[in-house]
């Protein structure tokens, strides 16, 4: 399976916890796996540690999102989507070994397939805030 397949299958399972907001990630994960016949070590191995990853550091995804927000917007006012796609890229950012222009490429190709019109420019200014923030870029 190609990284991209798992990067989707896991942004699949972020955004299913954001409608959920349940406590039990290691059940929904096994869950997850199971239900859609996921056996492949790698994909297995990538979700569990993004799922893992971006709930253990939650909060500075979620200030980084608000940081580079507008000033009229709050993180309440993004779509599922648009914020399980921004949360899987910045956490592929900031705490995988990921180049940052692969984590936005991908992004974006998630924005295109599951988003509204508007996503790919959303997320795109976001991410690119970030980096440059980060990174300095």
């Amino acid at each position: 399976m190609k990284r991209s397949a798992i990067r989707e299958l896991a942004f699949r399972l972020i955004y299913s916890l954001e409608i959920q907001k349940t406590d039990n990630l290691e059940e929904q994960i096994e869950l997850y796996l199971e239900c859609n016949d996921i056996e492949e070590k790698e994909a297995k191995d990538y979700i569990k540690e993004a799922i893992m990853g971006i709930n253990k550091h939650s909060d500075e995804i979620k200030n980084l999102i608000e940081k580079n927000l507008k000033a009229d917007w709050s993180i309440e006012r993004i779509s599922k989507v648009d914020l399980s796609i921004l949360k899987l890229a910045i956490y592929e950012i900031k705490y995988k070994d990921i180049p940052y222009k692969v984590a936005i490429n991908e992004a974006l190709e998630l924005s295109k397939k599951y988003g509204e019109d508007s996503s790919k420019n959303f997320i795109n200014g976001i991410l690119a805030s970030i980096v440059k923030e980060e990174i300095g870029d």
